[in-house]
């Protein structure tokens, strides 16, 4: 089993960068997939971002491509999503979330075995 916990999150203006981590403990961080989810209020949870056990793959939701950012260092046990040119339509709780053994990134939430408590991203206009 492993242990997710975000980090990162605030409120920032239109424009502006964040960049969350996920610090993971327990098994084998390198065994993962490595995703990260965001749910807005009233909405479901919705892709954003994975990242291969390697971290030699990276996959983007549309949405976010081109300003988002997937990165991990499986020495430090430690998933990134660097978030610049925030909207406020990017407004959301964003998730950390773990694939054991996943041979190729997934893009549902069903797909993840692990989940993070969430980290609350606030984009002011």
């Amino acid at each position: 089993q492993v242990q997710l916990v975000e980090s990162g999150g605030g409120l920032v203006q239109a424009g502006g960068s964040l960049r969350l981590s996920c610090a993971a403990s327990g098994r084998t961080f390198s065994r993962y997939v490595m995703g990260w989810f965001r749910q807005a209020p009233g909405k479901e949870r919705e892709f954003v971002a994975a990242i291969s056990r390697s971290g030699g793959s990276t996959y983007y939701a549309d949405s976010v491509k081109g300003r988002f950012t997937i990165s991990r260092d499986n020495a430090k046990n430690t998933v990134y999503l660097q978030m610049n040119s925030l909207k406020p339509e990017d407004t959301a709780v964003y998730y950390c979330a773990a694939d054991y053994l996943g041979a190729v990134a997934g893009y549902t939430a069903g797909e993840y075995d692990y989940w993070g408590q969430g980290t609350q991203v606030t984009v002011s206009s």
